[in-house]
């Protein structure tokens, strides 16, 4: 079997990393990848967008599978794409349709959708331009913080966590009137603000049946002590020592089964990853968004822990029948590290040359954004690397991330120092 994976990014490395180790698997193809990925199987120079060149790529490296990495493709109908075109429809792609994809792709959506199949979430409401002042007005009914979410996709930008009423209300205006996230906020939803600790559950579902793979806790501030701005994660640790049994069986039978019924009911033939951002508020699950594939850096330390055969679950997804599947999972602790560029989550520079990678031994290296130059490896994003250790405890994890770092450089290399710090005592 030929699998091709859409996307660049650590996600993608991880699933490339699994994937290989597969016995039914012959090659693995990346679209367009990174130079993490390019060691280990084959970059194609293709945008995970651009669905006609994906399609040139399938055809001319014999795909039987295709995997789709991030967002963007499956919103705008990758896999629709796909079962449109004569020579693709036979061809199994891993992540829902345009209708599925919507639980990302709409905050409106999926708010619907959960209050339609009681699933526990926060108050909400929607807002555009035509009833701004009521959406003032909600603001209002709200005790702060304020969340503020753009409806589409905002590149993990568009959520607001406000203190100020006042503030809240411009920032309303500023996302719905002069489109502060572009089109994807001309709709905001305003919600309520769920307290607790944050986690993140992943499913893998065929449509009918589903496996719940092990929970992760990511870090998205850019400073230690979770303060500073917003980034896409800067580690991740997995599993999470909160969400024990009690909690977790909670999480299933509160969200997981009636998610995964609740398509079924709307009619939504959905074939891929469920990523559920939860807030645990004193043991009861409350769902936060959903996503339509699996988180970064979360990926990282999500996948690493399966014993069983990555490819053997996707063709159980494929085929629907995903419950005779082997299921295991690694019972140790996986943390990763984010290295990112001077400057992230702002302006930074690329094109840094990457030193000291073939020094870790202790530690698998993820390349997030990479690219080869001449043979050196350099930077090319605003997270470059992952770095993902294993061990008993999350702080002898975290010590071999660490200190697989100290062998790892590049000009104006910048990573978090207390990943975890809220987990270990």
């Amino acid at each position: 079997m030929n699998i091709l994976i859409l996307g660049s990014g650590g996600r993608e490395h991880a699933f490339t990393h699994q994937l290989i180790q597969s016995k039914k698997v012959t090659k693995v193809f990346v679209a367009p990848g990174n130079a993490g990925t390019d060691k280990i199987a084959i970059n194609l120079d293709v945008n995970p967008t651009d669905f006609n060149a994906i399609k040139e790529a399938v055809i001319i490296h014999d795909i039987n599978m295709v995997v789709v990495g991030p967002e963007a493709p499956l919103v705008n109908g990758v896999h629709d794409f796909f079962l449109a075109d004569e020579k693709l429809k036979t061809i199994s792609v891993i992540g829902p349709k345009k209708d599925g994809a919507l639980l990302e792709g709409s905050k409106d959506f999926s708010k619907e959708f959960m209050i339609k199949h009681g699933i526990p979430t926060a108050r909400y409401q929607s807002f555009t331009q035509e009833n701004l002042s009521e959406g003032k007005d909600f603001l209002e009914t709200l005790d702060p913080p304020y969340v503020l979410k753009a409806d589409g996709l905002a590149a993990g930008k568009g959520v607001l966590i406000l203190d100020s009423l006042e503030e809240a209300k411009a920032e309303l205006e500023e996302m719905v009137s002069n489109q502060k996230f572009g089109e994807a906020s001309s709709t905001v939803v305003i919600e309520e603000f769920l307290k607790g600790i944050e986690l993140s559950v992943f499913v893998l579902t065929d449509g009918k049946n589903y496996k719940i793979l092990p929970s992760a806790k990511d870090y998205k501030r850019i400073g230690e002590g979770d303060i500073g701005l917003n980034t896409g994660g800067m580690g991740a640790i997995s599993p999470v020592p909160f969400a024990d049994e009690s909690f977790l069986s909670k999480v299933e039978e509160q969200v997981v089964k009636p998610t995964v019924e609740g398509l079924q009911k709307d009619g939504i033939d959905y074939r891929g990853f469920i990523f559920i951002g939860l807030m645990n508020d004193n043991g009861n699950p409350s769902v936060v968004e959903y996503n339509v594939r699996m988180g970064d850096p979360e990926t990282e330390v999500v996948l690493p822990r399966l014993a069983s055969d990555l490819f053997e679950l996707f063709e159980g997804v494929a085929n629907q029948t995903l419950d005779q599947k082997e299921f295991s999972v690694i019972p140790q602790t996986a943390t990763t590290v984010m290295l990112v560029s001077g400057g992230y989550p702002e302006a930074y520079e690329k094109g840094k040359t990457i030193t000291g990678l073939e020094n870790v031994i202790e530690s698998i290296v993820f390349h997030a954004g990479t690219t080869t130059n001449n043979s050196d490896v350099a930077t090319s994003g605003g997270r470059v690397l992952a770095v993902t250790s294993f061990a008993d405890t999350i702080q002898e994890a975290l010590d071999k991330s660490y200190r697989s770092i100290d062998e790892i450089h590049f000009e104006k290399m910048n990573y978090r120092k207390d990943i975890g710090f809220d987990l270990v005592s």
